[in-house]
């Protein structure tokens, strides 16, 4: 595919909630076609109902295709799936949430096929969309599943990065899931990402503690010295420049957080509550696997589904990232590839010289 004209899916999620508004907005502005071909995965009664609804933005255009593999530049292709008879905003409905599974497997079908370049999800309702087929806590979660990888879930903006030990469970289990090893592994996930997917040279990363006060050395929970601490430990000696436990409301009330270039939290809430403070319009990225998939930081937010009231910043940021973390892997894919031949300085203590270099027919 062509690194100017990347194939981005967009799934369209609850047909009941904000996930159309957003796209449809994010898409009205006719440059965005210049920068990628979209790829709209949803139900096409839908998209029509919502862009009826929109009073002040610019109808958009689609090309009906089959699956990817039909789009066009310059134009958004719209791959039927998840249909439904009548959206009803603001409704949690099993309707609704089946047709937002059906969306999103035709999309990772696609990408799975090398049709698309990544997929940015429209967000969805986590109760509805549970079934006998689908039993994913979230969207992190299937991916990991589908590409068969260990997904790290994390929350991204220009001023912040924050990667979750843990993800979607419940707070009584937190603490019991969280090991030296998997934090270990965990902070070379995200410094992997941090390289590879955002471009840092060599990342600072800052792990927050567990307990309040990180512990305050075993009074108010051991987690901190016998757990995380042992954790960086490891994980510096690996080479990562890992620091902490640090308890976070001093790290993100003091301003701590702006000298690392990534942040280690250790559940859900305890990440995403500053994360969404200081970046309303963030962007979620599953990192540690294969494929690119982003998604705005939002939910579906029913209560002003179908209003016209939807902010779609979040969603075009999301699209952005996607495609900025792909050019980013491809392009340390193409630095690394051919790396010049070490110089066997160890044997002869001496700096290559141009006479050392591989010898090309000249012209």
């Amino acid at each position: 595919m062509s690194e100017q004209k990347l194939k981005i899916g967009i799934t369209q999620g609850d047909p009941n909630g904000i996930g159309w508004e957003v796209i449809l907005k994010a898409l009205a502005d006719p440059r965005m076609t210049e920068l990628f071909t979209p790829v709209i995965y949803g139900s096409p009664k839908a998209a029509a109902y919502y862009r009826n609804t929109l009073r002040e933005t610019e109808p958009v255009q689609f090309a009906p295709a089959a699956s990817a593999a039909e789009a066009r530049r310059g134009k958004i292709a719209l791959v039927a799936a998840g249909e439904v008879e009548q959206p009803e905003p603001g409704r949690a409905t099993a309707e609704a949430g089946r047709a937002a599974v059906e969306a999103l497997r035709t999309a990772v079908r696609d990408l799975k096929a090398g049709e698309l370049d990544a997929v940015v999800t429209g967000p969805f309702d986590k109760e509805t969309v549970q079934s006998d087929e689908f039993g994913y806590t979230g969207h992190t979660e299937y991916f990991g599943a589908e590409l068969e990888g260990e997904p790290m879930m994390i929350m991204c903006s220009d001023r912040l990065r924050v990667g979750l030990v843990t993800k979607h469970i419940p707070v009584s289990e937190i603490a019991r899931s969280i090991s030296k090893e998997k934090i270990v592994r965990d902070l070379a996930t995200l410094r992997r990402s941090l390289v590879e997917d955002f471009g840092v040279v060599e990342p600072r990363i800052a792990v927050m503690a567990l307990n309040p006060h990180a512990g305050d050395g075993g009074l108010v929970g051991r987690e901190e010295e016998e757990t995380i601490r042992p954790a960086i430990v490891e994980a510096f000696g690996q080479g990562i420049l890992a620091f902490g436990p640090f308890a976070a409301d001093g790290l993100f009330a003091g301003g701590g957080y702006t000298r690392y270039d990534g942040i280690l939290a250790m559940y859900h809430d305890q990440g995403l509550a500053p994360f969404k403070t200081l970046s309303p319009d963030g962007v979620n990225f599953t990192a540690g696997l294969a494929a690119v998939r982003t998604s705005p930081d939002h939910g579906v937010a029913f209560d002003i589904a179908g209003k016209d009231q939807a902010d779609p910043q979040s969603m075009r940021n999301a699209i952005y990232a996607a495609i900025d973390i792909v050019r980013h892997r491809r392009a340390r894919t193409e630095w690394t590839a051919n790396p010049l031949q070490r110089a066997e300085r160890e044997k002869s203590n001496r700096d290559v010289s141009v006479k050392d270099l591989p010898q090309t027919d000249k012209e």
